[in-house]
């Protein structure tokens, strides 16, 4: 008898866990159920085909209808996943049309992603106030932005930042507002988002932070927001606040929540319940630095992750470590990329730290087109062991913060780092990497 797999989610973490599932078993059944239309896209290019760079959605799909026809997987698009048996092993799911199917499983792997967050501001229900999650989101932005003059984003998390830039660069006039202190408050500490800060609003992006939206303005349809007192016109508002993990037909199965709220798995991405998997959005992860459980959604950590979900379930073996947290993005032509702890989620996990920064130049200081770059290098003070990196530059930021990954990977201490050698060549690469230099000022500091 082949085995039977269902896979719950069609994104990131579905397709790469059927892929794997199929890689391992060559013949198990594979069915496939997800709630949207359009599947198998990258949801991290939608703010990038607003801002024009990427001529359509349609150019965002990774994994085609053809795919899965060619993987024998059985998908069906516009379920909605009702209940999950998991004494019986049955999934129970809805057609469109209000028909009822059930489907018996050998192994389930839950990549049900997440949903945007709204908080309840005052006017959130007008018309022109979007969210920013899925291919039609993004249609229904494009559309608005065709009669409209500005708009307002709230949130500056890098969906919230990557949105008002796609907006300035398609004319609009733009205003980010975001509650806390600084931008990107989940990925750098605040001396390295004011640098960012301070490039995205000399090229035009309005930033307000430590504010919150007091009410969404307008009749029907949005004519502003109130933050602060003081109002600020946009025919288009878009919500960046954040996504929630899809955990609510887990938690109605009986599989258990972690501390974070998200779906606890254990280093096989196996549930509590056996032979139910879980990968992606809607899981917590273990971070490699403080041991302990945190939530990671990112689109390299879904895909790592449903690796490991999709070979388990099909009946091979992997195992998922946990995560450092490497992100990067570009906005307008500024880099910006980070890795491991910040000094203040190093403080909050009880690790005292030193750091250095250093502005150095991506290629020889008197090669046409040097960019500068500005390092910042997070050490645990007692052990000397790098534990985070910051960076924005001009160009070559997302391979340094890969470098920085192996070295914390690794568990390099400061010394070794300041010792390591790179390459050089006046159109590449100054003799001393900003890595390197950054890396030598923190030894100073540290003796």
């Amino acid at each position: 008898m082949p085995k039977k797999i269902v896979i719950i989610g069609a994104h990131a973490a579905g397709c790469d866990a059927t892929s794997a599932a199929r890689l391992t078993d060559k013949n198990a059944e594979i069915t496939m159920l997800t709630n949207e239309k359009h599947v198998g896209y990258s949801r991290c290019g939608l703010p990038f085909v607003l801002g024009g760079h990427i001529k359509s959605f349609a150019d965002l799909i990774v994994f085609p209808q053809s795919y899965f026809r060619m993987m024998k997987i059985d998908l069906k698009i516009e379920t909605n996943v009702t209940n999950i048996d998991v004494k019986a092993k049955t999934v129970e799911f809805q057609y469109r049309d209000g028909r009822m199917e059930t489907l018996q499983y050998d192994s389930l792997i839950i990549a049900a992603g997440a949903r945007s967050v709204i908080p309840p501001i005052k006017g959130r229900e007008k018309r022109g106030v979007f969210t920013l999650r899925t291919i039609e989101d993004c249609e229904r932005i494009e559309q608005a932005m065709k009669e409209a003059k500005s708009a307002v984003v709230i949130g500056a998390g890098l969906i919230g930042l990557e949105t008002g830039v796609a907006f300035v660069e398609r004319g609009l006039k733009t205003t980010v507002v975001e509650l806390l202190p600084q931008v990107l408050p989940a990925m750098l500490d605040k001396d390295v988002a004011d640098a960012v800060q301070k490039e995205l609003e000399g090229k035009g992006l309005k930033i307000i932070t430590g504010r919150s939206v007091d009410e969404i303005l307008g009749n029907e349809k949005v004519s502003g927001i109130s933050v602060g007192g003081e109002q600020v016109p946009a025919d288009i508002v878009v919500v960046a606040t954040g996504v929630r993990g899809n955990t609510e037909l887990a938690q109605k199965a009986g599989i258990e929540l972690g501390e974070t709220r998200l779906i606890k798995v254990n280093m096989r991405m196996e549930t509590n319940v056996k032979d139910v998997y879980a990968c992606g959005d809607c899981v917590e992860t273990i971070n490699l630095i403080t041991k302990r459980p945190t939530v990671c959604q990112l689109g390299t950590t879904a895909v790592r992750q449903a690796k490991v979900a999709g070979t388990n379930a099909a009946g091979g073996y992997a195992i998922f470590p946990g995560v450092l947290g490497a992100s990067v993005t570009k906005l307008f032509d500024i880099e910006v990329g980070a890795v491991g702890l910040g000094e203040a989620s190093a403080q909050r996990a009880g690790i005292e730290t030193v750091s250095a920064s250093f502005t150095g130049k991506t290629k020889a200081q008197y090669y046409p087109g040097a960019l500068p770059i500005k390092v910042k290098i997070i050490a645990e003070k007692e052990t000397e062991k790098i534990i985070g990196g910051q960076m924005i530059g001009g160009e070559g930021v997302a391979q340094r913060v890969n470098a920085l990954s192996f070295a914390i990977l690794k568990e390099m201490t400061v010394k070794e780092l300041a010792k390591a050698e790179t390459c050089y060549a006046p159109p590449l690469a100054e003799t001393w990497d900003p890595i390197t230099l950054t890396a030598q000022m923190l030894l100073r500091k540290l003796k």
